[in-house]
């Protein structure tokens, strides 16, 4: 008779599923004894950076990643960066060990008490198994319910005694949708809106890339001739920053966001919340007499944004169906002006954030990923290194630190897995780079080419600038003094170099590009704050 584990692992193989990232406890090692030789197994260090790895892979393949934490104390560690999956629209397959079914009643040691409600809400859904026996359907359920729009992260919290147990016949492999299509009424009422309006502006969030609806999405705002703002605080890039429809990015605040849709008279949100706000800034939600369309494949989303009118589907499906019905407008000046990025003096020191990210346009191939946890520096990246490639950008959509590193691993083991093999370049704060430094192990011993730039400025720059802004001072412990982030990168195994000039520092860069392993570059910056307003 097979096991619950031939049975589930048999699943696994029938869905492509053969990828495991991990950090085994004592009740995962009966799921993962004689681990077969047709699956891999990725190996971090803490339960946080294995779930940044299996996600930065699961967006790089496209495709969901298992995920393995031990039981209860495990899936604590793990929380920060399964609540960013679950805003990445990431799907994964979380699992965890529960203790023998035979001693659950006396919660011993690593029980894991309540374990269905622990990873709430974070999760799309969450179950233990009744029975043993209902372990394959229940992945296969985790499964279907992960890839379904809108995606996201699954739990299974699954009793270390139950992978030996006999059971009959294989798993049902079922398939499911993974896009959700709009109602065509919708569309005829949004199309004839569009087609009234004067004066529309776009503004596109993170959907339309995970969608791969990046051509829909040009030809969309050229068809309207409409100028397109990024969302807020948005974690994939939706459009080409260099378009000349492009006009930058939305602000974050309820009242700067109301200013700067002034002049519109229509604004259209595809594939993105209304609207990420914060800090709160007071304002109204949008200028007199402007209205508001929002497409989403959220409806989640749909249903708390505080503004306008929604229409439930997947950007691509929406746009592929919407573009036929739309009057196709005379090309129009982009009505927003976007200032050329300052030249930096490379002279100068420490070297400024526009300095370094220039240095890093100058130094990448092409062809690159590139990764970003330095909140204080957004607005020197996206003016130094325009995207102008889908899926090449990734961030958090979550706002909490300590994803963007192992994320980035991850994306480097799909890069090698898929054969396209772009280096990845993540951009870490000093601050940032210590909440998931383990992450580097991770990527020495997988051989993933990956390139840490992790900018030492000795504090919590963000803080300090919402703190200027919230009229908050002497707050303790935003300054970073005596940190050697060199020494921690050399200490996990990886190639490293420590940089102050530009020289240095395209030195560095230049010959991490070279390498095919895991790099590094610690590189001092600025400490100079500026104000969150713009």
């Amino acid at each position: 008779m097979p096991t619950v584990k031939d049975v589930t692992f048999d699943l696994l193989r029938k869905l492509g599923l053969t990828t495991i990232v991990g950090n085994p406890g004592s009740t995962e090692e009966t799921f993962l004894k004689n681990f077969p030789d047709d699956f891999r197994y990725v190996l971090s260090l803490q339960e946080a950076s294995v779930v940044g790895i299996a996600d930065g892979l699961a967006q790089g393949l496209r495709k969901p990643v298992i995920v393995n934490v031990h039981t209860g104390a495990g899936l604590g560690n793990a929380m920060g960066c399964i609540l960013t999956a679950y805003q990445n629209k990431t799907p994964l397959i979380l699992t965890a060990g529960q203790q023998t079914r035979d001693m659950l009643l006396l919660e011993p040691l690593l029980t894991n008490i309540n374990a269905t409600l622990l990873p709430q809400p974070w999760v799309k859904w969450s179950y233990e198994p009744a029975r043993a026996q209902d372990v394959p359907a229940a992945f296969m359920r985790a499964y279907a319910a992960a890839i379904q729009q809108p995606s996201g992260p699954v739990f299974l919290s699954l009793p270390l005694d139950d992978w030996d147990k006999e059971m009959e016949g294989p798993a049902e492999v079922r398939s499911v949708s993974l896009r959700s299509a709009a109602d065509p009424a919708r569309i005829q009422d949004f199309a004839e809106r569009i087609n009234a309006s004067k004066t529309p502006v776009l503004v596109y969030g993170s959907d339309i890339a995970r969608s791969e609806a990046w051509d829909e999405g040009i030809a969309f705002a050229e068809t309207l001739s409409a100028p397109v703002l990024t969302a807020p605080f948005a974690e994939r890039t939706p459009f080409p920053e260099s378009h000349r429809l492009h006009a930058g990015t939305l602000p974050s605040a309820i009242g700067p966001i109301c200013k700067r849709l002034e002049g519109h008279d229509l604004v259209i949100a595809v594939g993105a919340p209304v609207f990420r706000y914060y800090p709160y800034v007071a304002g109204d939600y949008l200028p007199a007499g402007t209205k508001l369309l929002q497409i989403t494949d959220d409806p989640d989303m749909a249903a708390k944004a505080p503004v306008g009118d929604s229409l439930v589907s997947d950007s691509r499906l929406f746009l592929q169906a919407i573009l036929p019905q739309l009057d196709r407008r005379e090309e129009k000046p982009n009505p927003y002006k976007k200032d050329p990025a300052p030249v930096p003096d490379y002279s100068a020191l420490p070297l400024t954030p526009d300095a370094v990210y220039s240095l890093i346009r100058e130094a990448a191939p092409s062809d690159f990923v590139l990764v970003e946890e330095s909140p204080s520096n957004v607005i020197e990246l996206e003016r130094q290194i325009p995207i102008d490639k889908p899926d090449t950008f990734y961030t958090f959509a979550s706002g909490g630190l300590g994803w963007d590193m192992p994320a980035a691993v991850g994306l480097a083991i799909a890069e090698e897995t898929s054969g396209r093999n772009r280096p990845v370049i993540a951009v870490i704060g000093d601050g940032s780079f210590q909440y998931s430094v383990q992450s580097i192990y991770t990527g020495v011993q997988e051989e993933a080419h990956v390139v840490f730039v992790a900018m030492r400025n000795s504090q919590y720059a963000i803080l300090k600038e919402f703190a200027i802004l919230e009229e908050t001072p002497n707050v303790p412990g935003l300054d970073l003094p005596g940190l050697d982030i060199e020494a921690l990168g050399r200490g996990y195994g990886a190639k490293t170099a420590k940089a102050k000039t530009a020289d240095e520092f395209k030195a560095a860069l230049s010959g991490a590009l070279a390498y095919r392993g895991t790099t590094v570059i610690e590189v001092e910056i600025s400490p100079k704050l500026r104000s969150l307003l713009g």
